[in-house]
């Protein structure tokens, strides 16, 4: 086989997999794995070598890319049948694939690997999709299987991934010649085939096969009659209730360690809380392992009615994840052994809300968001198991040797260090331009999830797209001077994250005029955007604060002038001391929870300043008799450092007041002016 040819059998798989994996109907995100065999040559003999190529552990399908394959050798893989120890000690099979890798880089082999490389077959797809799952968490799903597939496809009875799985299913293709794969009970789907086209166009029979299956012969309401009070509140009720719940939701899901959350509300979520069953199926929990390992062994439920109050609610939540904990360290203890990692935490990563939606919850906003894509999925599969017969998951003993399974340990133990402020959640005032947007531009290079507010929201999404998208960063709209505004700002900012633990209030406006000449209406407006716009901020982001018991930031971007006095500047410069006390009293205040409010003043910030490019540049430079265009090298000739401030320096020191390493210091105003003797602090 030429270079060429290697280099097909490699795009097909890409492409194939590409395809497969950006459906939710063929597997869900992270999900599954496929493989292709060929034959290179070997570099150091100049023999042909048969090559098995399988996605690495951790890739997605949707996004595979060769770097994302493992490529081994399959003479030394088949070998390994003859050294393989047995189930009990099977987990030592994994660290074999590393002396059957084939070349340089790649990715680590997954434990599916035997499955891929055993099964005697050009190309070979393990899927996880809902209508496959169904049917393989049916509790007569064996029956199931012949009764829709006749002999073409093979049900595997359930066994947790590994060698011998690749092993039993290597011998079911063997003694099945006219298979096209099997349902692996509790699990999902092996395809084969012996094109990489035959191999997809298997994979997706059986799956439309399933779901046309169930879609013909599954009972009309599967997770029984509608429970009266528990269908869905109208949608702004539903967000607001949910807004309000949000941050009782992450002090709960947080307590062993911080969380970010995400919020799903859709029909399939909220129709199936509305339903009788729904407590008796969430108790069986999950039952593919990709699911429990992002979603816990089962979810956290609210047992109140749609329309019970936000504080009956958050009373009752704490009960509940009091209860919940006891039973999930019960559930550890029942199966742990001497050989267990530790328990990696008692609180759920699935709450679900009657009426209001699910809040799911991870390390980051993808990682939350997911675990909420995969319940859903998990709920997609007990409606098709429970229309067809009875929704039976894999035994909780199972669940538990994955779950604490050590090869997990090991794969969470090679994922990098998190980021400084990962799982921190950021709202920024007037972050559409200048110190606003450089401040947000660096907490989300810091690892915090952050949202832009902004006088213009248009500008407030297009800066937070520039971030990084919705798992990132994201922009709404919002007067600081509005109470309103404030509060719809922050209750998006639970919305989109779960919660919030950092809040920089930097929105700002300037009037530069002489006192004879500032009219009442300048003065009402620069401090009903500034001294009250950064109060009302700030009470409101200390509600969610409070409520969330994890402490917390609170940044003010204050100026040298809430110090230093200059000619022809009330209104702005008394603000600005508004703001400077506004720190002090809040530090006083709020340090009992946990949250520290500090302030930053910065000088001569000209470059990208929304308020210098506003007419504040040509006045100031007029009082100083400069060119506006030299205003930014006036200001730093004048400094001590003689360096010009620019917007990415107040955004380091912001940075620096909530890092991990100033836990300790509240109260603060730290000076971001290159010097200026007269503005030091006293």
């Amino acid at each position: 086989m030429t270079q060429g040819t290697i280099n097909a059998t490699v795009d097909e798989l890409i492409a194939r997999s590409n395809r497969l994996g950006a459906d939710p109907t063929n597997t869900n995100y992270a999900g599954g794995n496929t493989s292709a065999k060929g034959t290179e040559t070997d570099p150091v003999t100049g023999d042909p070598v048969e090559l098995v190529w399988v996605k690495g552990s951790g890739g997605d399908l949707g996004t595979l890319k060769p770097a994302g394959l493992a490529a081994l050798r399959l003479d030394r893989m088949r070998a390994l049948v003859n050294v393989y120890p047995g189930v009990e000690r099977e987990d030592e099979m994994v660290a074999a694939f590393d002396y059957c890798l084939h070349g340089k880089g790649g990715a680590a082999p997954s434990i599916d690997t035997a499955m891929h490389g055993l099964v005697d077959s050009a190309h070979v797809d393990h899927l996880h999709p809902d209508a496959g799952i169904a049917i393989a968490t049916a509790a007569d799903g064996e029956a199931l299987t012949e009764r829709i597939y006749g002999d073409k496809v093979v049900w595997v009875p359930w066994r947790r991934p590994g060698f011998q799985l690749g092993l039993d299913i290597a011998a079911i293709k063997e003694k099945n010649p006219q298979a096209i794969g099997c349902i692996l009970g509790g699990h999902g789907i092996t395809a084969w085939g012996d094109t990489s086209d035959a191999c997809e166009q298997n994979s997706r029979w059986i799956i439309t096969t399933a779901q046309a299956y169930i879609d013909e012969h599954a009972k009309a309401e599967p997770f029984g009659a509608l429970l009266e009070g528990y269908g869905a509140l109208p949608e702004a009720q539903r967000r607001a209730k949910a807004a309000a719940l949000a941050p009782t939701i992450r002090s709960i899901a947080s307590t062993d360690r911080p969380m970010v959350g995400h919020l799903t509300d859709s029909d399939v979520v909220l129709d199936f809380l509305a339903r009788a069953e729904h407590t008796r199926l969430t108790e069986l929990g999950t039952s593919c392992p990709d699911h429990f390992l992002r979603t816990k062994v089962k979810p956290l439920v609210l047992d109140l009615p749609a329309d019970a109050s936000v504080e009956d609610c958050q009373a009752r939540l704490r009960e509940l994840h009091e209860a919940y904990r006891a039973d999930y360290a019960a559930y550890y203890e029942r199966w742990a052994d001497d050989d267990s990692p530790a328990m990696r935490g008692a609180d759920p990563l699935i709450v679900l809300v009657p009426g209001v939606g699910m809040f799911s919850y991870g390390k980051d906003k993808q990682t939350a968001r997911v675990a909420g894509e995969f319940y859903v999925n998990a709920i997609n599969v007990m409606r098709g198991a429970e229309g067809l017969s009875t929704y039976t998951p894999i035994d909780e003993s199972e669940k538990f040797r994955i779950e604490y399974w050590a090869l997990e340990e090991a794969k969470l133990a090679r994922m990098p260090k998190p980021k400084p402020l990962a799982t921190r959640i950021a709202l920024v005032t007037g972050a559409a331009s200048g110190i606003g947007k450089a401040i947000a531009q660096r907490l989300a290079a810091e690892g915090a999830c952050v949202v832009i507010a902004d006088l213009d929201p248009a500008k407030a999404q297009e800066a937070a797209a520039e971030i990084g998208g919705p798992d990132v960063a994201v922009g709404v709209g919002a007067d600081v001077s509005d109470a309103d505004a404030v509060k719809a700002s922050i209750d998006a900012a639970v919305l989109a994250f779960g919660g919030l633990d950092l809040v920089v209030n930097n929105a700002g406006m300037s009037i530069s005029k002489p006192l004879l000449e500032t009219t009442e209406a300048d003065w009402d407006r620069q401090h009903d955007v500034m001294a009250k716009g950064s109060f009302l901020v700030s009470r409101e982001a200390a509600r969610v604060l409070i409520e969330q018991g994890l402490g917390g930031d609170i940044v003010y971007i204050a100026s040298k002038n809430a110090i230093f006095a200059g000619p022809n500047n009330i209104a702005y410069s008394a603000v600005k001391a508004d703001q400077a006390h506004q720190v002090r009293l809040l530090a006083a205040e709020l340090g009992e929870h946990g949250i520290k409010v500090n302030g930053i003043n910065p000088d001569g910030v000209v470059q990208g300043s929304g308020i210098f490019a506003g007419g504040w540049g040509a006045k100031r430079a007029a009082v100083y008799g400069v060119e506006e265009k030299d205003l930014g090298k006036f200001y730093a000739q004048r400094t001590l450092l003689k360096r010009e401030v620019l917007p990415e320096h107040v955004a380091n020191a912001v940075f620096v007041l909530c890092s991990p390493d100033l836990t300790h210091t509240t109260g603060l105003h730290v000076p971001v002016d290159a010097g200026v003797a007269a503005a030091f602090l006293r």
